[in-house]
């Protein structure tokens, strides 16, 4: 009965050891896992705040573009009243000779 009982506890035991390399190795490979998550959120990261100061550059350029555009059109426009001033005082020149 007592040798029964020693087989029966080096079988759980051997199960035991088993299942404690088999969780040591679930282990292993989950902190791998973490390991490389935690790299790849860090990228994110970087990659992210990259993005935004980009984001940030090409809005400036943007409204400095827009502000330009404004600004050109609005000379655009005085000119062209100019021209059309130019062009009434030469056709009344041109009338009164």
């Amino acid at each position: 009965d007592a040798n029964r009982q020693i087989s029966e506890y080096k079988f759980k035991l051997s199960k035991a050891e088993q299942e404690i390399t088999t969780l040591e190795q679930n282990v292993g490979r989950l902190e791998g896992q973490v390991a490389r998550y935690k790299t790849a959120a860090e990228n994110a990261e970087k990659v992210e705040d990259e993005l935004k100061a980009e984001k940030r550059k090409l809005q400036r350029e943007l409204r400095t573009a827009l502000d330009k555009i404004e600004e050109m059109e609005m000379t655009n426009s005085h000119l062209m009243k100019r021209l059309e001033k130019m062009k009434a005082n030469r056709t009344a020149l041109l009338s009164q000779q």
